[in-house]
């Protein structure tokens, strides 16, 4: 599959490069809250802490409600003034304004930004960005999009606003089934995109071209047991055992279990030869009882231990770390 080779794009990122990506956001939200609590942000410093011992810098993709969080906002100008990390966006249509209801309840249904019109998905879009820019003065140009779901038009409208780059695409994955507003047509199939970076062709985002936006794709990797026997996730009564043995998609996305999945894809990506390896979090994922994979001390702990692990061995496998945005400025520069 077109995904799983690496992309002759014209990009030229510099060699080896670890992009962490933190989807900045408010607590818990896979349980659809209609209150929306902001504490994760006091436990943020322990995981910028760990990513400065290994020289790694991350991108911060902050939501509306952080944005709006005096936690977070002097957590993020510490980190701006010391030069240890970046703040970028990250839209959750739902609850950024201009607040336009879309369905019977946007809260629960978490409608995608591409669901909406044009007029107010570019809406949206200054106003997070004018709200970042303002509590950070900084600039603001990376961004992911809220549930993955991103197309032509939103490339298009984040260049006109002054982003550089985005990383919204998770290769070899298929968002259909993942509904946003029920009239929708669910998420994007990314199974055609390619996994290593490259400029977005206008028309078809899935396609290196011209000088469109810069895309960073999340490391994402078909597992080893769906490359060896891809009929098991296929064949009626041997696809739960098999999704349970390995989920078909491994990602560079620790979760306090995945550990040696993990390790499978930076191993991968250093043996191929691959120019980024990119991993994602959520914000409230690094408190207790701020998502479901770490409902408790233990579970943050567990996630702490495979972190440190990780990040060894991405250090040892020459592997520098970079923010989006740098990432961005040397790609444009060669």
């Amino acid at each position: 599959m077109a995904a799983d080779r690496p992309a002759a794009a014209g990009v030229s990122p510099p060699p080896r490069a670890f992009v962490v990506t933190v989807d900045t956001e408010g607590d818990d939200l896979w349980a659809r809250p209609r209150e929306i609590g902001t504490r994760n942000a006091a436990f943020l410093p322990r995981f910028q802490a760990l990513c400065e011992d290994f020289g790694f810098v991350p991108t911060w993709l902050v939501n509306h409600e952080m944005a709006c969080c005096p936690v977070f906002q002097r957590f993020g100008q510490r980190v701006l003034q010391r030069g240890t990390g970046e703040i970028g966006m990250h839209l959750h249509a739902w609850n950024s304004p201009p607040i336009v209801p879309l369905t019977e309840d946007d809260f629960h249904h978490q409608p995608y930004l591409i669901e909406y019109p044009e007029d107010l998905m570019e809406a949206k879009i200054d106003h997070l960005a004018r709200l970042l820019r303002s509590r950070f003065d900084s600039p603001v140009t990376s961004h992911r999009a809220g549930r993955w779901a991103f197309d032509a038009r939103y490339a298009r409208l984040l260049q006109r606003h002054g982003f550089e780059v985005d990383c919204s695409v998770t290769p070899g994955v298929d968002w259909r089934a993942a509904r946003g507003a029920p009239q929708g047509r669910g998420g994007i199939d990314y199974r055609s995109f390619p996994r290593d970076p490259y400029r977005m062709d206008a028309q078809r985002i899935e396609r290196p071209g011209g000088d469109g936006l810069l895309q960073v794709p999340v490391s994402v990797l078909r597992s080893r047991l769906h490359r060896w026997a891809p009929w098991a996730y296929r064949v009626p009564g041997l696809r739960g055992r098999a999704w349970r043995h390995r989920p078909d998609r491994q990602w560079l996305y620790p979760d306090g279990r995945n550990l040696v999945s993990m390790r499978e894809v930076v191993e991968e990506a250093r043996a191929a030869g691959r120019p980024v390896l990119e991993m994602v979090l959520h914000s409230s994922e690094l408190m207790p009882g701020g998502s479901p994979n770490g409902r408790d001390a233990a579970a943050i702990e567990a996630l702490y231990r495979d972190l440190r692990a990780l990040f060894a061995q991405v250090a040892q496998a020459g592997f520098r770390g970079i923010t989006l945005g740098a990432l961005a400025r040397e790609a444009g520069s060669t």
